[in-house]
């Protein structure tokens, strides 16, 4: 089997499941009751936020566990409306957001709020310029993704700080679940970035669980209430074992941040340049500094992307019609939209998302495959 569906989700580390398992076995108490052992498991739970927070080198008090990308995603976005809304309802966003982001957005919108979108260009990379135009006096929000999860563009995170500079009373939202351990922290959590998401998954973590980094001195209503968990801003028993998990997953993935992206981009390059050999297939993940190192898009012309993603299915080989959680609905990629890519060419593409347990030898073997359905579709057509 060779897996390149990692954008998608990742597979547990070993340790990581061994660390799952023991502690939901031995921990047993609600970290919010009185006893022995829910203080034991609150101690873990605090544990975890430390270590997590020392990764990310940010406050302790600053990590906040959630339950994946789209929770965080669905807080920050309408935890600001609900907190900010007397101050003004405008929201920027820019067009090739994860629907986690844009979804939300939309649906703000037809509860009351107005929603500018900022415009990308043929990379896929937002035009700072024109979001700059789009802030008014009412603008509380601006959310824009680190590294986008179809084609890999790395956003301008640092340039769009600096603009949000003159503007300290609007929130600045990164979704940042395709960035962590793959680009530059540096690159992405600005001092200006005021909310950022993750999700373990994408990090050989557990599915179903997350954090947001929210930068001391903001302010977001809870999207959950109840029981008051999580400092009274996030209600709901905490995911124990799902949490400890994901701190030592964290830890582990960005052990090897340093190599991780080099060892990916050889492989990506490599495909790459195999891929640019036949005349069909066209190719929207370019090979420069603007492209984060492990995500590749591209199409076949004239085959339906879920056509070509099966067929590698029955060679045993995985990859995904660009965004997972979009690729269900048989739609052209919104990313591939806002790039102006034509629609037929839109449908026909696919990722193909690298990890460092992914070698050259599979990328040699993807290429075998790759030629001989090219052949395949080529006598088809």
């Amino acid at each position: 089997m060779i897996y390149f569906d990692n954008s998608a989700t990742t597979a547990v580390y070993p340790q990581v499941l061994d660390t799952y398992v023991k502690t939901s076995q031995r921990i047993i108490g609600n970290p919010s009751s009185l006893h022995d052992l829910g203080t034991q498991a609150g101690r873990l739970l605090e544990k975890a936020r430390e270590q997590i927070a020392e990764l990310m080198q940010v406050k302790t008090s600053e990590i906040y566990f959630t339950s994946g990308g789209t929770e965080g995603d669905n807080w920050v976005l309408k935890g600001t409306a609900l907190e900010k809304k007397q101050f003004g309802r405008h929201i920027i966003i820019s067009n090739v957001e994860h629907p986690a982001v844009s979804e939300t957005a939309e649906q703000l919108a037809q509860n009351g709020f107005e929603l500018s979108i900022a415009p990308v260009d043929e990379n896929g990379r937002v035009k700072v310029d024109e979001l700059v135009k789009l802030i008014r006096k009412d603008t509380i929000l601006v959310s824009v993704m680190a590294v986008n999860n179809e084609v890999g563009t790395i956003q301008p995170i640092q340039e769009i700080s600096e603009c949000l500079e003159a503007y300290p009373t609007i929130h600045f939202h990164v979704d940042a679940v395709q960035a962590i351990g793959k680009v530059s922290q540096d690159e992405w959590l600005t001092d200006r970035v005021d909310f950022a998401t993750f999700s373990a998954h994408k990090f050989h973590g557990p599915r179903g669980v997350g954090f947001i980094y929210w930068k001391h001195g903001r302010k977001l209503e809870p999207l959950l209430n109840g029981g008051g968990q999580e400092m009274n801003h996030r209600s709901g028993t905490e995911n124990v074992a799902g949490i400890v998990s994901m701190a030592k997953a964290l830890r582990l993935y960005m052990d090897k941040r340093n190599e991780k992206p080099e060892h990916t981009a050889i492989i990506r390059r490599y495909l790459l340049e195999a891929l640019q050999e036949y005349s069909n297939v066209a190719i929207f993940s370019k090979d420069t500094p603007e492209f984060a190192p492990h995500i590749l898009c591209f199409a076949l012309k004239g085959v339906r992307g879920e056509v070509l993603v099966h067929a590698f299915e029955e060679k045993q080989i995985y990859t995904s019609t660009t965004s997972a959680c979009s690729s269900r609905k048989k739609i052209a990629s919104s990313t591939l939209h806002a790039m102006k890519v034509p629609d037929s060419l839109a449908t026909s593409a696919i990722r193909v998302s690298l990890d460092e347990s992914n070698t050259i030898a599979e990328a040699e073997q993807f290429m075998i495959i790759f030629n001989q359905l090219y052949k395949k579709f080529s006598i088809l057509n």
